[in-house]
Protein backbone atom coordinates (compact mmCIF):
# COMPACT_ATOMS: atom_id res chain seq x y z
CA UNK A 1 0.00 0.00 0.00
CA UNK A 2 0.76 3.43 -0.53
CA UNK A 3 0.48 5.79 2.54
CA UNK A 4 1.49 9.43 2.94
CA UNK A 5 2.17 10.52 6.86
CA UNK A 6 1.81 13.80 7.52
CA UNK A 7 4.48 15.02 10.71
CA UNK A 8 5.86 11.60 10.15
CA UNK A 9 9.15 12.75 11.34
CA UNK A 10 7.46 13.43 14.88
CA UNK A 11 7.85 11.28 17.48
CA UNK A 12 4.44 9.17 17.31
CA UNK A 13 4.14 9.40 13.68
CA UNK A 14 8.10 8.10 13.58
CA UNK A 15 6.97 5.34 15.18
CA UNK A 16 4.07 4.71 12.81
CA UNK A 17 6.32 5.13 10.31
CA UNK A 18 8.58 2.13 11.82
CA UNK A 19 5.62 -0.11 11.78
CA UNK A 20 4.43 0.55 8.18
CA UNK A 21 8.19 0.16 6.90
CA UNK A 22 8.53 -3.31 8.52
CA UNK A 23 5.66 -4.74 6.41
CA UNK A 24 6.82 -3.13 3.09
CA UNK A 25 4.06 -0.20 2.45
CA UNK A 26 5.64 2.61 0.18
CA UNK A 27 5.42 5.41 2.59
CA UNK A 28 5.77 9.23 1.91
CA UNK A 29 6.67 11.57 4.96
CA UNK A 30 5.27 15.07 4.69
CA UNK A 31 6.47 17.33 7.47
CA UNK A 32 7.39 20.89 8.25
CA UNK A 33 10.21 19.91 10.59
CA UNK A 34 9.29 22.38 13.00
CA UNK A 35 9.27 19.34 15.65
CA UNK A 36 10.05 16.06 13.43
CA UNK A 37 13.88 15.50 12.44
CA UNK A 38 14.69 14.14 9.42
CA UNK A 39 16.83 11.16 10.93
CA UNK A 40 13.29 10.10 12.43
CA UNK A 41 11.97 8.47 9.04
CA UNK A 42 13.23 5.26 9.20
CA UNK A 43 11.77 4.46 5.79
CA UNK A 44 10.36 5.98 2.91
CA UNK A 45 10.84 9.30 2.04
CA UNK A 46 10.56 12.85 3.26
CA UNK A 47 9.23 15.59 1.31
CA UNK A 48 9.97 18.73 3.73
CA UNK A 49 6.77 21.25 3.49
CA UNK A 50 3.53 23.02 5.28
CA UNK A 51 0.09 21.66 5.76
CA UNK A 52 -0.19 25.57 5.00
CA UNK A 53 0.73 25.59 1.41
CA UNK A 54 -2.13 23.99 -0.26
CA UNK A 55 -0.32 23.99 -3.79
CA UNK A 56 2.52 22.45 -2.84
CA UNK A 57 0.96 19.87 -0.29
CA UNK A 58 -1.81 19.07 -3.22
CA UNK A 59 1.16 18.75 -5.65
CA UNK A 60 2.60 15.99 -3.47
CA UNK A 61 -0.41 14.56 -2.71
CA UNK A 62 -1.26 14.06 -6.90
CA UNK A 63 1.95 12.61 -7.47
CA UNK A 64 2.00 10.14 -5.17
CA UNK A 65 -1.57 9.04 -5.10
CA UNK A 66 -1.84 7.58 -1.72
CA UNK A 67 -4.08 4.80 -0.66
CA UNK A 68 -4.56 6.83 2.85
CA UNK A 69 -3.14 9.27 4.50
CA UNK A 70 -2.32 9.26 8.14
CA UNK A 71 -2.40 12.73 9.91
CA UNK A 72 -0.17 12.86 12.78
CA UNK A 73 1.44 16.91 11.92
CA UNK A 74 -0.33 19.04 15.14
CA UNK A 75 0.40 21.32 17.91
CA UNK A 76 0.18 19.03 20.70
CA UNK A 77 1.11 20.98 24.20
CA UNK A 78 -2.09 21.57 26.72
CA UNK A 79 -0.89 24.37 28.68
CA UNK A 80 0.59 25.96 25.47
CA UNK A 81 -2.90 25.89 23.95
CA UNK A 82 -4.15 27.72 26.83
CA UNK A 83 -2.28 30.48 26.63
CA UNK A 84 -1.83 30.67 22.53
CA UNK A 85 -5.29 29.24 21.60
CA UNK A 86 -5.03 31.39 17.84
CA UNK A 87 -1.79 28.77 16.92
CA UNK A 88 -3.83 25.71 17.92
CA UNK A 89 -6.89 26.52 16.31
CA UNK A 90 -4.77 27.90 12.91
CA UNK A 91 -2.42 24.55 12.75
CA UNK A 92 -4.79 21.58 14.10
CA UNK A 93 -8.33 23.00 12.50
CA UNK A 94 -6.97 25.12 9.42
CA UNK A 95 -4.68 23.25 8.36
CA UNK A 96 -6.35 20.27 8.41
CA UNK A 97 -8.94 21.23 6.82
CA UNK A 98 -6.22 22.39 4.40
CA UNK A 99 -5.52 18.36 4.00
CA UNK A 100 -8.82 17.37 4.03
CA UNK A 101 -9.72 19.90 0.87
CA UNK A 102 -6.75 18.44 -1.16
CA UNK A 103 -7.73 14.57 -0.42
CA UNK A 104 -11.67 15.78 -1.31
CA UNK A 105 -10.15 16.97 -4.43
CA UNK A 106 -8.04 14.39 -5.66
CA UNK A 107 -10.32 11.56 -4.92
CA UNK A 108 -8.31 10.35 -1.47
CA UNK A 109 -10.96 8.54 0.51
CA UNK A 110 -9.42 7.00 3.55
CA UNK A 111 -7.65 8.95 6.74
CA UNK A 112 -6.36 8.02 9.67
CA UNK A 113 -6.59 10.65 12.26
CA UNK A 114 -4.21 11.32 15.23
CA UNK A 115 -6.61 12.39 17.88
CA UNK A 116 -6.26 12.35 21.57
CA UNK A 117 -8.29 11.62 25.21
CA UNK A 118 -8.20 15.16 25.73
CA UNK A 119 -11.81 15.03 23.93
CA UNK A 120 -13.11 13.88 26.67
CA UNK A 121 -12.18 17.16 28.73
CA UNK A 122 -12.99 15.86 32.71
CA UNK A 123 -15.30 12.40 32.33
CA UNK A 124 -18.05 11.17 34.82
CA UNK A 125 -17.05 7.97 34.34
CA UNK A 126 -14.13 6.42 34.26
CA UNK A 127 -12.45 4.23 32.39
CA UNK A 128 -13.49 6.09 29.46
CA UNK A 129 -15.51 4.60 26.60
CA UNK A 130 -15.97 6.00 22.94
CA UNK A 131 -18.86 7.22 23.48
CA UNK A 132 -18.33 9.44 26.02
CA UNK A 133 -19.89 12.91 25.65
CA UNK A 134 -17.31 15.26 23.66
CA UNK A 135 -16.61 18.09 26.42
CA UNK A 136 -12.75 19.51 26.28
CA UNK A 137 -11.61 22.00 28.74
CA UNK A 138 -8.75 23.49 26.75
CA UNK A 139 -7.98 24.49 23.38
CA UNK A 140 -6.02 21.43 22.32
CA UNK A 141 -8.78 19.28 23.24
CA UNK A 142 -11.29 21.66 21.22
CA UNK A 143 -9.22 21.58 18.19
CA UNK A 144 -9.41 17.55 18.18
CA UNK A 145 -13.05 17.70 19.19
CA UNK A 146 -13.30 20.41 15.75
CA UNK A 147 -11.47 17.88 13.28
CA UNK A 148 -13.43 15.16 14.45
CA UNK A 149 -16.65 16.68 13.81
CA UNK A 150 -15.80 17.96 10.36
CA UNK A 151 -14.64 14.37 9.49
CA UNK A 152 -18.30 13.20 10.41
CA UNK A 153 -19.79 15.64 8.47
CA UNK A 154 -17.73 15.28 5.56
CA UNK A 155 -17.77 11.37 5.58
CA UNK A 156 -21.50 12.06 5.43
CA UNK A 157 -21.56 14.24 2.08
CA UNK A 158 -18.55 12.63 0.47
CA UNK A 159 -16.95 9.55 -0.56
CA UNK A 160 -14.87 9.64 2.44
CA UNK A 161 -13.46 7.35 5.22
CA UNK A 162 -12.10 7.61 8.48
CA UNK A 163 -10.62 6.39 11.86
CA UNK A 164 -10.27 8.46 15.04
CA UNK A 165 -7.61 7.03 17.49
CA UNK A 166 -8.09 8.61 20.57
CA UNK A 167 -5.11 8.13 22.97
CA UNK A 168 -3.57 8.52 26.06
CA UNK A 169 -0.45 9.37 27.03
CA UNK A 170 2.09 8.21 24.91
CA UNK A 171 5.69 7.63 26.34
CA UNK A 172 8.89 5.36 25.63
CA UNK A 173 10.84 4.89 23.09
CA UNK A 174 11.83 2.16 20.33
CA UNK A 175 13.90 -0.49 21.79
CA UNK A 176 16.19 -1.00 19.46
CA UNK A 177 17.49 2.98 20.58
CA UNK A 178 16.61 4.12 17.09
CA UNK A 179 13.97 6.89 17.68
CA UNK A 180 12.01 8.39 20.74
CA UNK A 181 10.86 11.69 21.96
CA UNK A 182 13.20 14.55 20.69
CA UNK A 183 10.59 17.42 21.68
CA UNK A 184 12.75 20.91 21.33
CA UNK A 185 10.69 21.75 24.47
CA UNK A 186 10.14 18.69 26.76
CA UNK A 187 6.76 19.11 28.43
CA UNK A 188 5.64 15.61 29.20
CA UNK A 189 6.35 14.51 32.90
CA UNK A 190 8.00 11.43 31.99
CA UNK A 191 10.27 13.06 29.69
CA UNK A 192 10.53 15.87 32.14
CA UNK A 193 11.66 13.54 34.84
CA UNK A 194 14.30 11.86 32.90
CA UNK A 195 15.70 14.75 32.02
CA UNK A 196 15.75 16.23 35.91
CA UNK A 197 17.40 12.66 36.49
CA UNK A 198 20.14 13.36 33.92
CA UNK A 199 20.84 16.51 35.14
CA UNK A 200 18.99 19.15 32.80
CA UNK A 201 16.54 20.18 35.41
CA UNK A 202 17.58 21.19 39.10
CA UNK A 203 14.25 20.07 39.94
CA UNK A 204 10.92 18.55 38.29
CA UNK A 205 7.62 20.51 39.29
CA UNK A 206 4.75 18.24 40.33
CA UNK A 207 1.52 20.62 39.10
CA UNK A 208 -0.97 20.00 42.16
CA UNK A 209 -1.56 17.87 44.67
CA UNK A 210 -4.94 18.46 45.60
CA UNK A 211 -6.82 16.17 42.94
CA UNK A 212 -9.66 13.99 43.89
CA UNK A 213 -7.28 11.00 43.99
CA UNK A 214 -5.53 9.03 46.25
CA UNK A 215 -2.69 10.77 46.45
CA UNK A 216 -3.55 14.37 45.21
CA UNK A 217 -1.86 14.35 41.99
CA UNK A 218 -3.55 13.73 38.56
CA UNK A 219 -3.64 9.76 36.95
CA UNK A 220 -2.68 9.07 33.47
CA UNK A 221 -2.93 5.70 31.54
CA UNK A 222 1.09 6.02 29.83
CA UNK A 223 0.73 3.91 26.72
CA UNK A 224 3.85 2.44 25.09
CA UNK A 225 4.62 4.20 21.69
CA UNK A 226 5.34 0.89 19.92
CA UNK A 227 1.61 -0.47 21.26
CA UNK A 228 0.25 2.71 19.86
CA UNK A 229 1.67 2.51 16.51
CA UNK A 230 0.52 -0.91 15.68
CA UNK A 231 -2.58 -0.22 16.91
CA UNK A 232 -2.62 2.41 14.02
CA UNK A 233 -1.90 -0.05 11.40
CA UNK A 234 -4.88 -2.12 12.81
CA UNK A 235 -7.05 1.12 12.39
CA UNK A 236 -5.42 1.36 8.89
CA UNK A 237 -5.91 -1.92 7.41
CA UNK A 238 -9.87 -1.99 9.24
CA UNK A 239 -10.64 1.21 7.11
CA UNK A 240 -9.00 -0.59 3.78
CA UNK A 241 -10.75 -3.32 4.07
CA UNK A 242 -14.78 -2.31 5.54
CA UNK A 243 -14.61 1.63 4.50
CA UNK A 244 -16.60 2.07 7.81
CA UNK A 245 -15.69 5.60 9.39
CA UNK A 246 -15.09 4.20 13.70
CA UNK A 247 -13.26 6.01 16.69
CA UNK A 248 -11.10 4.30 19.06
CA UNK A 249 -9.35 4.69 22.10
CA UNK A 250 -5.77 3.44 22.71
CA UNK A 251 -4.66 2.81 26.05
CA UNK A 252 -3.75 0.47 28.65
CA UNK A 253 -6.95 0.69 30.89
CA UNK A 254 -5.14 1.58 34.03
CA UNK A 255 -3.42 4.76 35.49
CA UNK A 256 -1.03 5.84 37.52
CA UNK A 257 -0.64 9.12 39.25
CA UNK A 258 2.38 12.00 38.81
CA UNK A 259 3.74 10.77 42.45
CA UNK A 260 3.76 7.33 41.33
CA UNK A 261 5.39 7.73 38.01
CA UNK A 262 8.35 10.25 39.50
CA UNK A 263 8.70 7.18 42.10
CA UNK A 264 9.36 4.60 39.25
CA UNK A 265 11.48 6.83 37.34
CA UNK A 266 13.97 7.68 40.42
CA UNK A 267 14.14 3.90 40.78
CA UNK A 268 14.48 3.15 37.20
CA UNK A 269 17.52 5.45 36.63
CA UNK A 270 18.51 4.95 40.52
CA UNK A 271 18.60 9.21 41.03
CA UNK A 272 16.87 10.29 43.44
CA UNK A 273 16.79 14.06 42.22
CA UNK A 274 14.60 16.87 43.81
CA UNK A 275 10.78 17.78 43.15
CA UNK A 276 8.59 20.89 43.81
CA UNK A 277 4.98 20.70 44.49
CA UNK A 278 3.31 23.91 42.65
CA UNK A 279 -0.13 24.49 41.81
CA UNK A 280 -1.87 23.34 39.05
CA UNK A 281 -1.25 23.40 35.39
CA UNK A 282 -4.14 24.87 33.55
CA UNK A 283 -6.60 22.53 31.33
CA UNK A 284 -5.30 19.14 33.09
CA UNK A 285 -8.53 16.72 34.08
CA UNK A 286 -7.80 14.96 37.11
CA UNK A 287 -8.10 11.49 35.87
CA UNK A 288 -7.70 10.04 32.57
CA UNK A 289 -7.97 6.01 31.87
CA UNK A 290 -9.28 4.62 28.68
CA UNK A 291 -11.49 1.81 28.13
CA UNK A 292 -9.95 -0.24 24.99
CA UNK A 293 -12.21 -2.86 24.90
CA UNK A 294 -13.69 -1.35 21.54
CA UNK A 295 -9.87 -1.37 19.91
CA UNK A 296 -9.36 -5.47 21.30
CA UNK A 297 -12.58 -6.89 20.80
CA UNK A 298 -13.26 -5.31 16.63
CA UNK A 299 -9.22 -4.71 15.79
CA UNK A 300 -7.92 -8.12 17.98
CA UNK A 301 -5.45 -5.13 19.42
CA UNK A 302 -3.46 -7.13 22.18
CA UNK A 303 -0.68 -4.63 23.77
CA UNK A 304 2.73 -5.87 24.54
CA UNK A 305 4.46 -3.43 26.68
CA UNK A 306 2.01 -2.61 29.15
CA UNK A 307 4.49 -1.85 31.88
CA UNK A 308 5.15 1.22 33.33
CA UNK A 309 9.12 0.22 33.91
CA UNK A 310 9.41 -0.60 31.12
CA UNK A 311 7.84 2.25 29.49
CA UNK A 312 10.37 4.12 31.39
CA UNK A 313 13.19 1.97 30.35
CA UNK A 314 12.58 2.20 27.34
CA UNK A 315 12.38 6.18 27.29
CA UNK A 316 15.74 6.10 29.90
CA UNK A 317 17.73 4.21 27.73
CA UNK A 318 17.03 6.80 25.02
CA UNK A 319 17.33 9.78 27.06
CA UNK A 320 20.60 8.85 27.79
CA UNK A 321 21.50 8.82 23.55
CA UNK A 322 20.44 12.05 23.11
CA UNK A 323 23.87 13.98 25.02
Amino acid sequence: MKILVTGGAGYIGSHVVKELGRRGDEILVYDNLSNGHDWAVLYGRLVKGDLSDNGFLEEVIKEFSPDAIMHFAASIQVEESVREPLKYYRNNIMNTINLLEVMVKDGIRNFIYSSTASVYGIPEKVPVSEDTPLNPINPYGFSKVAIERILNDLSKAADFNYVSVRYFNVAGADPEGRIGQAYREATHLMTRALKTAKGEFNKLQIFGTDYPTPDGTCIRDYIHVDDLAVAHLLTLDYLLKTGKSRSFNCGYGHGYSVREVVEAVKKITCKDFKTEEVGRRPGDPPVLIADSSRLKNELNWSPKHADLDYIIMTAWEWEKKLD
